[in-house]
């Protein structure tokens, strides 16, 4: 999802040392990854007054504007840094359109955006191990998110989270333990737990959980 970060790198360098055309280059190079990540996670109510491209550009100014304090102290990789004001963009969105405390975008927006994320739904199939819902056609893929999306509403906001950013963001272990602040073993295990869980509330046996 997100561009290859021995470039990335090259940029921030570029930037750290004034060449204000690398910050442009920085952020039009990780402008479509920003946009797939609002169009998956803004609430769809929010969706139907406001551009995802606008939110995006707002992010992307921000984040040009800020840049230079993330040089200073950069306490995650970029692009994840890029993804939190990006997240935290959508939640004031999120209060300011919706009139609400302040929720999880994710319990309000319903993954309006992963219908269309054909490398998303073979990643769903294959973390259920579920020959039957491999995506072979429109209606099985169909299906098959229909029952993920009622499972993951029911599940807890922590559990929902992880399953999203490993399998929509396409965030590694690492990065996900980074993004929120825990070891990697720590992160490790709320990814299984959050698994097992998922497959439960689907009704698929779980037999990576044998002889444990």
């Amino acid at each position: 999802m997100w561009p290859e970060s021995d470039r990335t790198l090259d940029l921030l360098n570029e930037a750290a040392d004034g060449d204000q055309s690398a910050v442009n280059r920085l952020m039009n190079r990780h402008r479509e990854a920003v946009l797939r990540l609002v169009r998956m996670r803004l609430d769809q109510a929010v969706a139907r007054r406001v551009d995802a491209s606008d939110v995006v550009q707002d992010v992307l100014l921000e984040a040009s504007q800020r840049l230079t304090d993330y040089l200073q102290n950069p306490v995650m990789p970029f692009h994840l840094w890029l993804r939190q004001l990006a997240r935290d963009r959508m939640i004031d969105m999120h209060r300011r359109h919706r009139g609400a405390r302040r929720r999880s975008v994710d319990r309000e927006q319903h993954f309006g955006g992963m219908g269309d994320d054909e490398q998303s739904a073979t990643d769903f199939a294959n973390l259920l191990r579920d020959a039957e819902l491999t995506p072979a056609a429109a209606a099985v893929r169909k299906e098959m998110q229909d029952r993920f999306l009622v499972a993951v509403d029911q599940m807890d906001e922590s559990d929902r989270e992880i399953i999203m950013m490993r399998h929509f963001e396409h965030l590694g272990n690492g990065e996900v333990a980074a993004a929120l602040g825990l070891s990697p073993p720590a992160a490790g295990m709320r990814y299984l737990r959050a698994v097992r869980r998922l497959r439960e509330l689907l009704g698929v046996e779980d037999g990576s959980t044998h002889g444990e």
